[in-house]
């Protein structure tokens, strides 16, 4: 079970009792939020994307979406998400749980820097009900960030054609 994994794996900085398990599903954003009894905006969302043969995981802020250009200016390829299946192949987390945490070798993590008006944020821990707060430095180090990248923009942002 990937929660025991991330478990696991936050162990070393002795925050494996802070993941926060709940009845109710944390799934997506909307759902977290309101489990947790928080602003959607707080829930650090897990994107996974193929990148040539291996995978990405940007975390975001729950009240963004992967801008395409940004995403290409800055990686140099058209943004594909991962299937289910893929996300579950590539990161070893069902999508619903995907975190920045205890992932495979060789899937890069970044974080956009959405995030970084918050003082903690709630990413998800390896299940679709689970989810640990977190300041964004114990973020930055645990999911072992490469860079903090700006590819996002609001949901509710026209597009500058409209």
């Amino acid at each position: 079970m990937a929660i025991e994994q991330v478990r696991g794996y936050l162990k070393p900085w002795g925050r494996d009792k802070d993941i926060i398990e709940m009845e109710a599903s944390t799934a997506t954003v909307l759902e977290a939020a309101n489990a947790l009894g928080v602003i959607p905006a707080r829930i650090a969302k897990s994107i996974s994307l193929k990148q040539g043969d291996a995978a990405t995981v940007i975390v975001v802020a729950g009240d963004v979406k992967l801008d395409n250009r940004k995403y290409k200016d800055h990686f140099g390829i058209k943004a594909r998400m991962l299937s289910p299946e893929e996300a579950l192949q590539f990161t070893g987390h069902a999508v619903g749980g995907v975190c920045p945490f205890g992932l495979p070798a060789g899937v890069g993590v970044y974080l956009d820097v959405s995030m970084k008006r918050f003082t903690t944020v709630f990413p998800a821990c390896g299940s679709c009900n689970s989810a640990i707060e977190l300041t964004m430095d114990e973020l930055n180090e645990y999911s072992q960030n490469k860079e903090w990248v700006d590819v996002c923009k609001p949901i509710n942002e026209e597009s500058a054609n409209e």
